[in-house]
């Protein structure tokens, strides 16, 4: 897997925040002879990875690299090089070899066998400490900057000095796991241009009135219209309801491709399976076989009851006419509704609630292949604090590996063996 081993004279590095990609990092650069210093504001390591993926940590996604990058949203080109440096499949050698055995699921998702989050963590710290990382907690830093050729570090009670520094302290959403945004501070405080903070990976807010039954139903097997000015794309899979909004996958896939926008066009399609004609010749056999009972009785056919009330509440029917008067015309309005019923977008959850932030430091000012500054020699951000996102599945954590690796095997180097 380590494609070139090196030996660093005596080269110090102090890594900002011991998450995923700064604990890959880390262990990484201190195997080449770094000498690495870690520091994490939290007790503990991995503090956001232990609540990935509902506790399981979807650690990556087994797709080879051509087809990984169709998921990131934001700036793929960028990581060609670092996820050909070290890719999925990498991932997957990695922990197996080190004790932890993974497990591939449904859409290539990759998880620990254990279905245990910390089993991930407990093998990216174990390693660390084994290649001589020195790990710092409580450790919150307040500043750093750069003092001729030596980086200063300052936290509440300690300052340190190193040559390199690699800042991974992660984006803005989940901010109880310490994720604050301190890292752009940091970057800003260094010249770099930061792109516009939004929320991605997140619920979609609606202003249509959520019923009481229908909080925490899951719709499945639906699909969603999203339009903007400049793109529309659809999504299929499940789709579930929380007041004033709406969340589940195929919102999460949405949310990241809308997140730059102040007017989008919601339009969701209760039947994609059924084309115009399915659905009216299902309608009709319907109304063959129970011509005197009432439209609320076909829609009961036709939908879940958590929705019905909703759907009649946000159309025009007549729910209480016989089918054997339900005109054609009728009908037709019925199947346009079923297929095209139009949500009223109301924004994003707040960024503290998504699953990853969208932004970040600004991508043209990093070298591609080594995450370097192009501003600050010896300077380094990989992981969440850069310009990328992905969609769920495992790309976003493989991403924050993938980029402390090219970052770990790229530094400035004495002796190459």
């Amino acid at each position: 897997m380590f494609k070139r081993q090196y030996i660093i004279n005596n080269m110090k590095v102090i890594c900002i925040g011991a998450g995923a990609a700064g604990l890959f990092y880390s262990l990484n650069a201190s195997k080449r002879g770094a000498e690495v210093i870690l520091l994490e504001s939290n007790f503990k390591a991995g503090k956001k990875l232990a609540i990935t993926g509902k506790g399981r940590c979807n650690i990556t996604n087994n797709k080879p690299v051509n087809e990984f990058i169709n998921h990131v949203v934001r700036n793929p080109k960028f990581l060609y090089s670092s996820l050909n440096q070290f890719t999925p499949q990498d991932t997957m050698e990695f922990f197996e070899s080190h004790g932890c055995p993974l497990k591939v699921e449904r859409g290539d998702r990759v998880f620990p066998q254990s279905d245990k989050a910390q089993s991930i963590i407990n093998t990216l710290v174990n390693e660390a400490k084994k290649a001589g990382v020195i790990f710092k907690y409580n450790e919150k830093v307040i500043s750093c900057y750069k003092d001729q050729n030596e980086f200063v570090v300052k936290t509440k009670d300690n300052v340190y000095k190193s040559d390199l520094l690699v800042i991974a302290t992660g984006g803005k959403s989940y901010p109880l796991t310490g994720s604050l945004g301190d890292g752009y501070k940091f970057a800003k405080n260094f010249g770099h241009k930061i792109i516009d903070l939004k929320p991605a990976l997140c619920p979609i807010k609606i202003k249509e009135r959520i019923h009481k039954e229908m909080i925490g139903f899951t719709l499945k097997n639906v699909e969603i219209l999203a339009k903007t000015q400049y793109f529309s794309r659809k999504v299929f899979g499940d789709l579930e309801f929380l007041p004033g909004e709406i969340t589940g996958p195929i919102t999460l896939t949405l949310s990241s491709l809308i997140n730059r926008f102040d007017e989008v066009e919601l339009v969701l399609d209760f039947k994609p399976a059924l084309d115009n004609e399915k659905l009216s010749n299902r309608i009709l056999r319907e109304i063959e076989k129970t011509p005197n009972e009432d439209v609320k009785h076909l829609l009961s056919t036709l939908l879940p009851k958590e929705m019905r009330e909703f759907f009649i509440e946000n159309t025009n029917f007549d729910v209480d006419k016989k089918l054997n008067s339900f005109s054609k015309k009728e009908r037709l309005e019925l199947i346009d509704s079923l297929k095209h019923f139009h949500l009223t977008f109301d924004g994003l959850e707040d960024i503290e609630k998504a699953v990853v932030t969208s932004g970040g430091v600004d991508v043209n000012e990093l070298n591609q292949k080594t995450l370097e500054s192009k501003l600050v020699p010896g300077l380094y951000f990989i992981g969440e604090i850069i310009d990328v996102d992905a969609f769920t599945g495992g790309y976003s954590l493989q991403i924050a590996l993938s980029t402390a690796y090219a970052a770990a095997c790229n530094i400035k180097l004495i002796y190459d063996k």
